[in-house]
This record gives C-alpha cells, sequence and structure tokens, in this order.
C-alpha cells in the first residue's frame, strides 16, 4: 500500500511514494472488564425515617400534622382585606383626549397605524388611546402632541 502525492514545485517530474505502516504499539495493556455506572438511589431521610408525611403514610406509618398561624399571618389585616369593599382601577384616558388625538390625528389625514408608526408605538397602542382604554402614559403623550400638533398633557 502506498500514497502518492502530487509533484513538488521544485520543477521535479518525480512522484515520491510515501509508505504507510500499521502502528506497533499492542492492547495488552488494556483493561477490558465491564464497568457499570449507577445513580445513587435517594435515601428517604435519616435512619429510614421519610422525610415528608405523605411517604411516612406511604410507608404505613402514623402522622400527625400541626398547623402553624404565627409565621406572617396576622388576623386584623386579613379581616381589614376580607371587609375591603372599596372598587380598585386604573386612570382611564379621558373623553377629551381621545376626541382630541382623534381630531388631530384625521386633520392631518392619518390612519392610525400611520400615527403608530411615526411616533414608534404598535397601532393598538392609538387605537386604545382614541377608545379611552389606555393607561394614560406621559411620555407616548408628549409623542403624539409632537405629531398630531395639538395638546393633550393636561385635559381630562
Amino acid at each position: 500500500r502506498g500514497l502518492l502525492l502530487p509533484p513538488s514545485s521544485s520543477g521535479g517530474a518525480h512522484s515520491a511514494r510515501v509508505e504507510e505502516r500499521e502502528p506497533t504499539a499492542s492492547m495488552d495493556g488494556q483493561d477490558w472488564n465491564q464497568v457499570v455506572l449507577t445513580k445513587k438511589r435517594p435515601t428517604g431521610g435519616m435512619n429510614g425515617v421519610p422525610k415528608s408525611a405523605d411517604a411516612a403514610r406511604r410507608m404505613g406509618m402514623s402522622v400527625q400534622t400541626v398547623k402553624k398561624q404565627g409565621a406572617g399571618y396576622n388576623a386584623q389585616k386579613m379581616g381589614k382585606l376580607e371587609n375591603e369593599t372599596e372598587e380598585l382601577s386604573h386612570k382611564k384616558v379621558g373623553g377629551e383626549v381621545k376626541k382630541a388625538i382623534m381630531q388631530g390625528r384625521l386633520a392631518k389625514k392619518m390612519t392610525q397605524a400611520q400615527v403608530a408608526q411615526m411616533i414608534n408605538e404598535k397601532p393598538q397602542i392609538i387605537q386604545e388611546y382614541e377608545s379611552g382604554k389606555a393607561i394614560p402614559n406621559q411620555q407616548i403623550l408628549a409623542k403624539l402632541e409632537r405629531i398630531l400638533g395639538v395638546k393633550l398633557r393636561g385635559l381630562k
């Protein structure tokens, strides 16, 4: 068996032949015994006592549980929360603001999508402002004022 190399660039048209040889190292010193790797099984707890009440029940042991009410439980605060009747909600865009946005947009003959693109927001944001569902954001209102040329901050 031989390997034929391309001619060298030194101008010689001779081809060189390189001989390949089998490795002479022997495999006599190899350990060919089978090795088995296993995961260590979790122990239930110390001295065969299960860590959880469910595990103890499965093993047939009798289990007693005690309900703790000290950590983080305050009956007065809980009573106040349960008796709370006030409806809480976020402030929404007022009627004057949504009308001003819509009139300014229509005066410039722009669609909601065009306005949204000019202020780098999603069209859904403009739709929410015009329908009165949006929570007022002063940065967005400032952008709308600049693009539409109407005053929005300070309106109800």
